[in-house]
């Protein structure tokens, strides 16, 4: 058992701002333009060919999916006695349509197993409409799959497997054949969102357009949203769209983070965060309880009972470490090397800049995700 013994925090009387360094970017590396992004497809569809490691029998849906196929190519399946075959599967698909993407584009393709399909590998997809959330068909999607997991089995029910078998790839395997409405050409402005909202950083980006452009040709609706009067014709708007890919923004302050992954214990600090004048101490407290049992054995001739017998052995273990005094400023390279040398765990790290947060001697926001 381990835990923090003591944590004591001292503030300094006197605490000066902390000035963080900014970063300029190019323009369209901070914002994302409306209009201008991906989409989702999905789509439903049958692998064949598998060597027997397709779905069972008891996957009902894979055999409708095989009668409703044949059908189509008029071989006749009585319904009441669906196709039991181990070399299909029924898969989910699923890719992403580009920006601006046209018909006749190639497109990746991710399939992955619905069923109780043992492996796809060696199977090949069976042409499959990939829908959008409209209901519309935007692309094709058909050719051999690419698995980069195995899965091996013996008759006494062993079996190993590495990675993920029951999932593949087709590059470019889906063709597109509908565009999606182009809404960044039918809208009069450039709407510019930016990817982290800041005050600063939008007023930055209007100062550096109309700089370029002349006043009044950006605007900041808010802290994340600015509107840019651009051309209407499109050979114009997309030179236009080139400028503003050549502008260079500073960005604005952020305040620090520190990111903790609860699941995996990972801590994430940039080199910004900063410590307040502050004294920890650390101990680890370990308890260790042994059970013994025995047997108590009565004397020849004694008419005694032999009775079990149980012994408990406790220890406990402390270890005192001296108290560690962070000085005003406090760099990521020393608060690492500091709670390293107090042989504190990921959890107990967060436990402290917990603490240090909550003493206000932190200069960070704390992100637990």
């Amino acid at each position: 058992m381990r835990y923090l013994l003591l944590l004591l925090i001292s503030l300094s009387g006197f605490v000066p701002q902390v000035s963080y360094a900014a970063k300029a970017r190019p323009l369209l590396d901070m914002v994302d333009v409306l209009g201008v992004r991906e989409n989702q497809l999905v789509g439903y569809g049958l692998v064949v060919g598998l060597p027997g490691s397709g779905d069972k029998a008891q996957v009902k849906f894979a055999g409708q999916s095989l009668s409703n196929m044949l059908k189509q190519f008029g071989v006749s399946v009585d319904e009441k006695s669906l196709p039991k075959s181990k070399n299909i599967a029924a898969v989910a698909v699923h890719a992403t349509l580009p920006p601006m993407g046209s018909p006749g584009q190639l497109i990746d393709v991710t399939v992955n197993s619905l069923g109780d399909a043992k492996s796809l590998h060696g199977g090949s997809l069976m042409l499959t409409p990939l829908k959008g959330v409209d209901g519309k068909i935007y692309a094709l999607a058909q050719g051999n799959l690419v698995v980069g997991g195995i899965n091996a089995s013996g008759k006494n029910g062993s079996s190993v497997t590495v990675n993920v078998p029951t999932s593949g790839l087709i590059p470019n395997g889906a063709i597109i054949e509908r565009s999606v409405v182009d809404m960044f050409k039918t809208q009069p402005d450039v709407v510019l969102n930016l990817k982290a909202p800041n005050y600063q950083t939008a007023r930055n980006v209007v100062k550096a357009i109309n700089k370029v452009f002349g006043p009044d040709v950006a605007t900041a609706e808010n802290w994340g949203r600015l509107v840019v009067s651009a051309p209407s014709d499109a050979n114009s708007r997309n030179t236009f769209m080139s400028m503003l890919q050549d502008i260079v923004v500073e960005e604005g302050t952020e305040r620090p983070k520190i990111v903790f992954n609860s699941r995996t214990g990972t801590v994430v600090m940039n080199d910004t965060v900063r410590v307040h004048k502050a004294a920890v101490n650390h101990g680890n407290l370990t308890i260790t309880i042994s059970e013994q049992e025995g047997v108590s054995q009565p004397g020849p001739f004694s008419n005694g009972q032999t009775t079990p017998t149980q012994a408990s052995d406790i220890s406990v273990e402390q270890q005192q470490k001296n108290m560690l005094l962070w000085p005003e400023g406090t760099s990521l390279d020393e608060i690492v090397k500091a709670v390293n040398a107090l042989g504190a765990t990921p959890a107990e790290l967060m436990s402290i800049l917990i603490a240090l947060d909550n003493a206000g001697a932190l200069e960070a926001e704390l992100l637990v995700i």
